[in-house]
């Protein structure tokens, strides 16, 4: 995709973690920032506005100003190497789709055999309509379970499905993964350790933790969520609903590299999420998921400065203690119909990003 891809990016940064220092501003070449006095009277081309100098890009073809948070999609901060306006960039209104080859499929997600029946691993309406008919009033009163999603029963649609997300983990220059992920160099597994967690973390039921277990295992079989990734011009890479999904169904899990919140600290990724936060900031670990990720990255955020983006959240984002480790689920909050985007809260219980400009 070459520089069309910085401009095709939804704007986030991480949930439930400090902001980022603004050291990225300082690795964009001189000629991209509104630094000096030479550009003091640039102006934005979307608002018309000087303001907010530290968040003005100069295009590196036609010189023009723009502010990060103007541009559809919202940038969340200054992209690495050159960066084209929109009017500039050639490349970026067509993004090539991933084949719907079903050999080519198989091999990006690394599927190990290709079930035709959703029957086979998920548990059937049978069951579902025998543990309706047994429940009670006191039956009522308990903890509700996960509940796995139902793949789309037509195999070419998952086909789609699937090429959809691997477009835009090939435009965002990721590859798939459906775990967190260790690398030499950053965090040791052992260090998401549950009981670290300051305030205490919830741990996912044994049934919670079979239901999650069952919905990675369909995914290896090519069972897959029922959801779309669609590109807008103004929220970049989004997911939709394929189908109507349940309150209490499980989205995804959100995953990508584990790593050290201090070693990410000047990091510009776009989507870092809290694993795990403790009493001691050495040991707090982000979810990186700029080289290996899953269809969670392009869900996106809500506006919660006002009341219109609070009522789109449909999706709640939660840290459960999964077998002594920490893991982040992303699980319906409501019935979500189909054709439905999904939105969830960046913000948590921290309040720390800014989503004021978010669509």
């Amino acid at each position: 995709m070459g520089s069309s891809s910085t401009t095709t990016l939804v704007s986030r940064r991480r949930t439930q973690a400090p902001k980022p220092a603004r050291t990225a501003m300082r690795n964009k070449p001189q000629s991209s920032l509104i630094v000096d006095d030479e550009f003091s009277d640039t102006i934005c081309e979307k608002c018309g506005s000087g303001g907010y100098p530290a968040q003005l890009l100069l295009c590196d073809k036609c010189d023009c100003g723009f502010h990060l948070f103007c541009l559809r999609p919202i940038l969340p901060s200054v992209p690495k190497g050159s960066w084209f306006c929109p009017s500039c960039d050639d490349d970026g209104e067509n993004l090539p789709k991933f084949s719907l080859v079903q050999t080519k499929i198989v091999d990006f997600f690394r599927i190990q055999r290709l079930s035709s029946s959703i029957n086979e691993l998920n548990p059937g309406k049978d069951s579902q309509k025998k543990r309706k008919r047994s429940s009670s009033l006191v039956m009522s009163k308990k903890r509700r379970r996960l509940l796995p999603f139902n793949p789309t029963k037509d195999p070419a649609r998952r086909l789609e499905q699937m090429s959809s997300l691997a477009t835009a983990l090939l435009a965002a220059g990721a590859e798939f993964s459906n775990e967190l992920t260790y690398m030499p160099g950053m965090a040791p597994r052992s260090a998401n350790n549950a009981a670290l967690e300051r305030e205490g973390m919830q741990v996912l039921s044994k049934d919670d933790t079979d239901t999650l277990d069952l919905c990675k295992n369909m995914m290896k079989q090519g069972e897959w969520p029922p959801l779309m990734v669609v590109f807008d011009p103004k929220e970049g890479f989004t997911v939709e609903a394929d189908v109507f999904i349940r309150d209490w169904t499980i989205i995804t899990e959100y995953v990508g590299d584990v790593d050290y919140l201090n070693n990410r600290e000047a990091d510009d990724g776009d989507s870092m999420m809290t694993l795990l936060s403790t009493n001691d900031p050495s040991k707090d670990l982000v979810i990186c998921p700029d080289k290996c990720s899953n269809i969670a990255r392009f869900i996106n955020g809500i506006n919660n400065h006002t009341p219109e983006g609070k009522k789109k959240q449909n999706v709640k984002c939660v840290r459960f203690d999964v077998n002594g480790e920490s893991r982040v689920l992303l699980i319906a909050n409501r019935d979500i119909r189909k054709g439905e985007r999904l939105y969830y809260d960046y913000n948590g219980y921290e309040n720390e990003y800014p989503t004021e400009h978010f669509v």
